[in-house]
Parts: C-alpha cells; sequence; structure tokens
C-alpha cells in the first residue's frame, strides 16, 4: 500500500465548518440546539467521561473531526441497559464512532488476578461500574438496535488490540476478532487520525462504508480491491507444518489472482502481497498456531514494510491493512493545538475525575515506543517510529496551560509521552529503518543504527523550565535507562531540575530468563545508571532515590528467579509497597507466551513449549509474595515455599536470612512444656514461654 498521504488538515472542509467550532462537543440536544445544529454528522460513544483535553481520546478525535467541518457529538458512559441514551443526539449522518475509552475494558474493570475493581479513574469521582465489561460489543450493539443502517466504525485501545483472534485472559479462552463480535463496519486500529479523517470526507462524499478497503491502519471483512497474491504465513515463519488449507475464497471473482508462494510472486508484483494466518479455528485448538500467528502479526508492525494480513472466522476473511503512516511533526503539532478546554465537560459539575486530575498540568511530547517489551502492546498500537512534536508546539502548550488551566501553582507535571526520552530518536538509516523488522531497537542492546542523543530533550527542558511562571517541570513519565546511560548529560539534567526526590524506572526483574521473555536489559544497565544517578544527585546537593518497579508471574519467572530477585531487594534495603502481576493483555507476546507456553520471539517449533508459565492463583501469589517479603500476610506462604525449595536456611533471624522464623507482629504458640525435676524439686520455669523452646 502506498505511504504516500495527504496532509491531515489539507483536506477541503465540510460544509458545516460554518458552524464551528464548539465551545465544547455537546453531549445532549440541548446543547445541539443551542449551537444551531439539527443533527450530527458523526457521533462518538465512548467509556469514558468526556473531558476536553488531548490526553483523552474522544476529544482528540472529535476535534480533529470537528476541524474538518464536521459537526461531532459525544456519549459519554452511558446507559447500556437500553437504547435511549444512544438516540438522544439523534441520528448520525455518516457514522457512529465507538470506542471503550482510553483502556481496553476489561483490563479498566478486573485486577491482574480477575478480582473486580470498586473504582474507575475515568469516570467522576472514580465511581465504578459505569461501563459494561467488554464495552465495544455491548455499545455497537446498542448503536445498531436504536438507528439501524448506520455505519458502525469501532477504534481506540480495545478495538486496536482484539483486531486478530486473541487469547482472553478473563474467559480463559481464544476469542474471535472483535470486528467479527461487533458486527462494525470497519475497525480502525491505532493512532486514527489519517484513517477517520479520509474515512469521514469519503463518507460525506457519499461513498458506501463497505467500498472502503485502501485505507491503512483498518480491518474489515472481505478483501482489499485490486490483484493481490496470497503467502501462507508458514512460509514467512514455518510452525513445524503447513497451515491446513482452505478453500479459495477469491474463487468466484475473477479479477483477483491468489498465489500461494512468495517465490511465484513477480518482483515488481510484492507490494501486493497479503499474508493468510491461520484461521481462528485453527489457532483455537492449536497452541503451536498460535504462537505462530502472534509472531508472524508482531514481525508486520513497521509501517514501511508490513503486509495486509487475512484470517479466516468460519466462512468470512477479516483482511488487517498495514499499519497508518505515522504523522509528521507538523501534524501532531496541529492535532495538539485544536481548540480543547482542557477540562472536563460542565455536565460534571465540580465532580472530580482522577485520570484528568492526573494528566492536569502534563505535556505530552511524542507518541511510539520502541522498546518492544513483550508485556506491553504500545507498539502494536502506536507502532515503533517516533512521532514528535516541535519545541514551539510543546512550549505554547505549556503557556496555555499556565494561562488557562485554573489551580495551575507553577509546576508541569510531566513532559513525556509512552516513555520519557524517546522523544525524536530515531533510526540513523531511513533505508535501514524501511526494511527492519526487529521486534525492538533496544534489545538485547541498543542497536547500533539507533541514534542515542538525547540533546534535543534536554534542550526542550532548559527551555521549559525558563518560561515565565513556570517552577518546576517534572518528569513522571517511564525513564528507559537503557537509553539515558548512553548520555551522561541528560541524566545530569534529569536528575539536577526534573526529579522530585524520586524517581521511578522499571527493571522489572533482576535475572537474565524472566529479563530475557520481557525483552528488557540485565541489571548491569540498571547498576550503571544507578551509580551516574547517585553521583550527579550528589553534585547537585540532592538527597534523592531511584524507586524500581518489578514484575511478577511473567512468562519465564520460575520460583527460583523470584527468590533471587526477594534476596537482591532485601540486599538494598527495597521494601516494595506496590507490585504488580502479570496481566495477560490481549495481541501482547507475553499473552501468547502465558497462553501456549511457546516463545513467540523466535521460529516456533512443532515441538512442546518450554516456557515456564506460572498458571494458578497460588503460583501467582507465591511470587507476588516474594516481591513483598517483608508482608507479614506473605510469611506463611514463603516459610512453606522455602522448606519445600530446600531453602529453609534463609528463614531466620538474622541478616542473611529472608524471612523470620516467627510471623511478624505474631507471639509463637507454646508448645506442651513439663518442669524439670532436679535433687526432687521442681525449677521454676521462665514466665516467657519462648524461652528454652526449640525453634524450628
Amino acid at each position: 500500500m502506498s505511504h504516500e498521504t495527504p496532509d491531515l488538515f489539507s483536506y477541503r472542509r465540510f460544509w458545516a465548518a460554518r458552524l464551528l467550532p464548539a465551545p465544547v462537543l455537546p453531549m445532549s440536544r440541548q446543547e445541539m440546539n443551542e449551537l444551531g445544529w439539527d443533527s450530527c454528522d458523526v457521533i462518538l460513544v465512548t467509556g469514558d467521561a468526556y473531558v476536553d483535553h488531548p490526553s483523552f481520546g474522544m476529544a482528540l478525535i472529535g476535534r480533529l473531526l470537528e476541524a474538518q467541518g464536521f459537526r461531532v457529538g459525544i456519549i459519554a458512559q452511558p446507559d447500556w441497559t437500553s437504547t435511549e441514551a444512544f438516540s438522544e443526539l439523534g441520528r448520525p449522518n455518516l457514522f457512529f464512532g465507538v470506542t471503550a475509552g482510553n483502556m481496553d475494558s476489561m483490563v479498566n474493570r478486573y485486577t491482574s488476578d480477575r478480582r473486580r475493581r470498586s473504582d474507575d479513574a475515568y469516570s467522576p469521582e472514580g465511581e465504578g461500574g459505569k461501563r459494561p465489561d467488554r464495552s465495544t460489543l455491548v455499545y455497537s450493539q446498542r448503536c445498531r438496535e436504536a438507528w439501524k443502517g448506520v455505519p458502525i466504525i469501532i477504534g481506540g485501545i480495545e478495538a486496536s488490540l482484539r483486531r486478530i483472534a486473541h487469547f482472553d485472559y478473563w474467559s480463559d479462552k481464544v476469542r474471535r476478532s472483535i470486528l467479527v463480535d461487533a458486527k462494525a463496519d470497519l475497525l480502525l486500529f491505532g493512532n486514527a487520525e489519517r484513517s477517520i479523517v479520509e474515512l469521514a470526507h469519503r463518507l460525506a462524499r457519499g461513498e458506501a462504508v463497505d467500498s472502503i478497503r485502501d485505507l491503512r491502519g483498518t480491518a474489515f471483512f472481505g478483501s482489499a480491491p485490486g490483484e493481490w497474491f496470497e503467502l501462507d504465513s508458514s512460509e514467512v515463519d514455518t510452525p513445524g507444518e503447513k497451515v491446513e488449507p482452505l478453500h479459495d475464497p477469491y474463487a468466484a471473482e475473477p479479477c483477483r489472482t491468489v498465489v500461494q508462494q512468495l517465490r511465484e510472486v513477480p518482483r515488481d508484483q510484492r507490494d501486493n502481497v497479503v499474508i493468510r494466518l491461520p484461521s481462528f479455528e485453527q489457532v483455537r485448538r492449536d497452541d503451536v498456531l498460535y504462537a505462530h500467528a502472534s509472531r508472524v502479526m508482531h514481525l508486520e508492525t513497521n509501517y514501511h514494510n508490513a503486509r495486509p494480513l487475512v484470517q479466516r472466522h468460519a466462512d468470512r476473511d477479516v483482511w488487517i491493512n498495514p499499519p497508518p503512516v505515522p504523522l509528521s511533526t507538523k501534524e501532531l503539532d496541529g492535532v495538539y493545538e485544536l481548540p480543547y478546554t482542557r477540562r472536563p465537560h460542565p455536565a460534571y459539575g465540580d465532580a472530580k475525575l482522577p485520570a484528568y486530575e492526573m494528566i492536569r498540568f502534563s505535556i505530552n511530547i511524542m507518541r511510539g515506543c520502541f522498546g518492544g517489551c513483550t508485556f506491553c502492546s504500545i507498539t502494536e498500537h502506536e507502532g515503533r517510529i517516533i512521532q514528535n512534536r516541535s519545541e514551539e508546539s510543546i512550549l505554547h502548550e505549556i503557556e496555555t496551560v499556565r494561562d488557562t488551566v485554573p489551580g495551575f501553582t507553577g509546576n508541569i507535571s510531566d513532559l513525556g509521552g509512552p516513555s520519557a526520552n524517546m522523544y525524536r530518536l530515531r533510526c540513523r538509516s531511513e533505508e535501514i529503518e524501511s526494511a527492519c523488522r526487529r521486534l525492538s531497537c533496544v534489545y538485547p542492546d541498543v542497536c547500533r543504527n539507533m541514534s542515542t542523543s538525547h540533546k534535543p530533550l534536554t534542550q526542550l527542558y532548559r527551555k521549559a523550565r525558563e518560561l515565565p511562571g513556570v517552577k518546576r517541570v517534572f518528569i513522571a513519565s517511564g525513564l528507559r535507562y537503557d537509553l539515558a546511560v548512553h548520555d551522561p548529560e541528560y541524566i545530569k539534567e534529569l536528575v539536577t531540575h526534573h526529579v522530585g526526590g524520586y524517581l521511578k524506572i522499571a527493571p522489572e526483574h533482576t535475572e537474565s530468563e524472566p529479563l530475557s521473555h520481557m525483552m528488557k536489559p540485565g541489571m548491569g544497565t540498571y547498576d550503571r545508571f544507578r551509580e551516574l544517578f547517585e553521583r550527579y544527585s550528589k553534585e547537585a546537593g540532592k538527597e534523592q532515590y531511584l524507586i524500581p518497579y518489578f514484575m511478577s508471574a511473567h512468562p519465564g519467572a520460575r520460583e527460583e528467579d523470584m527468590l533471587t530477585l526477594a534476596l537482591w531487594l532485601k540486599r538494598n534495603k527495597f521494601r516494595l509497597d506496590q507490585v504488580q502481576n502479570f496481566l495477560p493483555s490481549p495481541m501482547a507476546l507475553a499473552t501468547a507466551m502465558w497462553h501456549t507456553g511457546h516463545n513467540p520471539l523466535k521460529r516456533v517449533r512443532r515441538e512442546p513449549g518450554d516456557v515456564p508459565v506460572p498458571k494458578g492463583g497460588r503460583a501467582r501469589r507465591l511470587q507476588k509474595a516474594f516481591l513483598r517479603y517483608h508482608d507479614p500476610d506473605n510469611w506463611p506462604l514463603l516459610r512453606d515455599a522455602l522448606k519445600r525449595m530446600g531453602r529453609a536456611d534463609l528463614i531466620g533471624n538474622g541478616k542473611r536470612h529472608l524471612v523470620p522464623r516467627w510471623q511478624p507482629g505474631m507471639a509463637p504458640k507454646p508448645g506442651p512444656m513439663r518442669a524439670p525435676v532436679q535433687k526432687g524439686k521442681p525449677v521454676a520455669r521462665s514466665k516467657d514461654p519462648r524461652k528454652g523452646r526449640r525453634r524450628s
């Protein structure tokens, strides 16, 4: 597919532009009447409360469509038990845009141990239960019931990460593509600005939604127009045997040509290759094919060289076009400079929204991540290519926050994005970047073709803190310390001016086996960073501390690995308050490991899986308990585990011991005692039952 795309703001504006912009996108018929609207062109349905801020997807997409001249309404956290809320704004002229919100609704609702959360950071006052499970499916159904015949376009993180057949942790089974279950007309994945703008304009010109099949970053039923050469995924990465043959889905369409082997495709036609993944039915019953499909899909995430994918679901094909072309700096600036109020919709009154409070004074400076951590899905959603805003646009937004956001006291809470320090980092060679299929640019070590200079970011920090009215600029986004150690000047700048006493970083583990399954750097890199952090903190005359984050129950982590990590924590005097059990989120590589026991970071073979996976409640609780070895509630579990592992030598009250002999806060129960007899007279016993008692 072509990489040439029109500028995001180059389209001729729709006629309704004369009625825009709205002070805030309407959520009720009364607001529409006040704006002089008789209808909405697009209605966005979301599981989040509506905050008119670019960190909230519905606001960003809504304001972008408004800038194209379309009237956009918002249905936020509707009552999904009937169609009433979905009829409030009337019938949209073009389409319903449906999203679960900024988070997958299942991740939002349940913990990694499948326990229901009592709160929701994206709801007023943090109230839980304001959205249904699998919100995208429920909202799509209600839209269809309320207004038959209106195109339904699904997107956002929930749809994006469920675009192919995927393992669902909460139901413990492989589910179909969300496109099938939602019965949507089109699925937009990734950052969907390009696709949704072009889609809206084409629908406004009268094109039928089922004829729009050439948009990058979309998935749909059927196939794209033109001549395509089909390549079986087993030719890309052999899973030990050929994928079962399927009947030719194009047999009734003579305009299509299907070739089963890549070597049969003419060299000048290789841009017209589509890869057929194993079908939903195959990956549901065959773990090897599931891991194989996951690996192939992740190899097709570089927009430069990604090929379309197709996967059979029963008697229908789900066709997935290549990822969208990243936005240019000019385009990204334009998106973030739209007329957001940067506040919750007035309908919420004085109610607090925790997610908004968290980002109220923060600035997003970039998108994307080339880290490739297997437990994270940022790359699959936003891509590996970093999209950067200009320095001028970022500084202008800081001034806007300073001048317009109530409660600003002079502190910017964050300058960052998916990571704190990938701003303006990219491959030194466009030719190499366009051909690369590496899953990570920093594992097992930083690629020699990757630029690691943090000079533009250091310069941005300095200019930001020099702005009038700005007292401090903090960095709260996750820091890639494996990149930072390549630029000590950046670390010095960060430590001297932008750390508020504590800096959170995420080594995730100390042992090579789990780290290799996470695609995270070894502890040698952490030690180098810590040395620089402590040196520059001392030079600045500041007492500052690193707060490391670690993960338990990740595929590849054995009990012995967790024990070694616990001993490292105690040796370094860390007592962690919050720890995270691995959550198998849809489409992540680590989720494929968790489900299948196979490692998709390498070629998947037709042989037993070799990835140790801590499944089951007790195994997961034990791994988490090792990270909180100091918690008295974990003492019984750890004491039993240490004895079972043959490490009873770590039970005791010395510095070298992991857990004490007795459960903290509880006195040991006295055993049966007999008064010893000496020369016919009883000997007085101690009143302390612990004295003289043999300890096990």
